[in-house]
């Protein structure tokens, strides 16, 4: 017995975007184009910034020598931190100096150093110090979380010059 098989149907192809000759020359030479800045260019045309760099044998630090006229590489210092700054702040009914310094994380005594100048009863070195007495409305200068050395004291400010600022 003989079976009968149909034909096979075979699909018609797809054409590829690349079958056109002018697509696939337009990949090739944008592709060739990337390749060439890469890579080729700058061993045609040095560095872009005009410099090459070159590595010492003895230390492999890198120098750089110039293309053409060169500035000397500089080297700037980072910019260090800024210190602690001084605010303000106006006493107020029920304070002290223990309750402000408390506030700000230092102490009462680190405060009358500070405001020795304006108000001479916060003078730890005068024969007038007494730094249970503050008045109400005074505006004293302290620096958030820093304690003063009695050994070596700040000297006198002349007295506040910003505004208050209550934390």
């Amino acid at each position: 017995m003989t079976y009968y098989e149909p034909p096979q149907r075979t699909r018609p192809r797809r054409r590829s975007t690349l079958d056109s000759p002018w697509l696939a020359g337009l990949l090739v030479v944008v592709v060739l184009g990337l390749v060439g800045t890469l890579f080729v260019g700058p061993a045609l045309f040095g560095s872009p910034s005009g410099t090459q760099t070159s590595v010492l044998p003895s230390s492999g630090v890198p120098t750089a020598t110039a293309a053409g006229p060169s500035v000397a590489p500089t080297f700037s210092r980072p910019t260090p931190s800024p210190g602690p700054t001084f605010r303000t702040y106006r006493v107020q009914s029920g304070d002290s100096l223990n309750s402000i310094a408390k506030k700000f994380h230092t102490t009462g005594r680190s405060i009358a150093w500070w405001n020795r100048g304006a108000y001479p009863t916060l003078d730890p070195q005068s024969s007038k110090y007494d730094p249970n007495t503050i008045r109400v409305g005074w505006v004293l200068v302290v620096m958030p979380g820093t304690v003063v050395d009695d050994a070596s004291p700040p000297s006198p400010s002349p007295g506040p010059t910003e505004t208050p600022a209550v934390p």
